[in-house]
């Protein structure tokens, strides 16, 4: 265990849903913080780079002895617009799916829906970093982060299903995308009042974080504004027990995690 004294190397998204729980963490003492896709995070728990990361929750049941800070996560108890599968053809007709090559956890759950959901088994392909998805060939491309909300809400979006609206349908429970998860060793507890604080933070600077993002990104204000403060949750509360719960039998069930339960 690192002695508590030590400075915490942090990793977040960089991504607008991740102000709302990260904003200003990096002023806290001894904090070293970085920035990064989904993906790279969880290389960087895996290879001790980092100590904690707000990261894909599926990685929480692919490795033992990971453990989570209680009370906050990524969530969403419906449609998420930054999480999205575009379709170039019917649900049904889909036979090629583009991954999105940061995603782990959105990944995981496009897979799970369309076999557990649908019956569907199309074949699935990540293209390398860096590659669009929607330039892979396929018939459907999924998308997270920014880059989904300019998809959904710029211009003439193509039709879309959305992964976090249909998961609450089928399990009636809230989807977690990402919590702070640190890797085996690590003992969060006195960081507990630096996390709560970056998450007060967060909770009152949402709005102008929402109209900010959009007019960077040309999108409109009403839109983002309604994505981050209404369709993104992150205090689940007791719900988050039984939400990870479900996430990983139904993962687990199809080959997609070891089953590790979560400390």
């Amino acid at each position: 265990m690192r002695p508590v004294t030590a400075s915490l190397r942090v990793g977040s998204v960089p991504y607008l849903v991740g102000r709302p729980l990260d904003l200003g963490l990096e002023h806290e003492p001894g904090v070293e913080m970085v920035r990064r896709p989904p993906a790279e995070l969880v290389e960087g728990l895996r290879r001790g780079e980092l100590d904690v990361a707000l990261v894909s929750s599926i990685e929480l049941f692919r490795r033992p002895g990971y453990g989570y800070l209680d009370g906050l996560a990524v969530f969403g108890e419906g449609k998420v617009s930054s999480v999205q599968l575009f379709l170039e053809r019917p649900l049904e007709e889909v036979a090629r799916v583009a991954l999105d090559p940061a995603s782990r956890t959105s990944a995981a759950l496009v897979q799970v829906l369309l076999r557990e959901v649908y019956g569907l088994r199309p074949a699935f392909a990540e293209p390398e970093a860096g590659v669009d998805p929607r330039a892979a060939g396929a018939d459907a491309w999924l998308r997270i982060g920014d880059r989904a909300l300019v998809e959904s809400h710029g211009g003439a979006p193509p039709p879309s299903w959305n992964p976090s609206e249909h998961w609450r349908a089928w399990s009636g429970l809230p989807f977690v995308f990402a919590l702070w998860i640190h890797r085996p060793g690590v003992d969060l507890e006195p960081w507990r009042q630096a996390f709560w604080a970056a998450r007060e933070r967060g909770r009152a600077a949402a709005p102008a974080l929402a109209r900010e993002t959009a007019a960077r990104l040309g999108l409109p204000a009403a839109a983002i504004e309604h994505y981050l403060l209404h369709e993104c949750s992150f205090e689940p509360g007791e719900r988050l027990g039984p939400s990870l719960a479900a996430w990983q039998a139904a993962a687990a069930k199809h080959g997609l995690c070891e089953g590790v339960s979560p400390r």
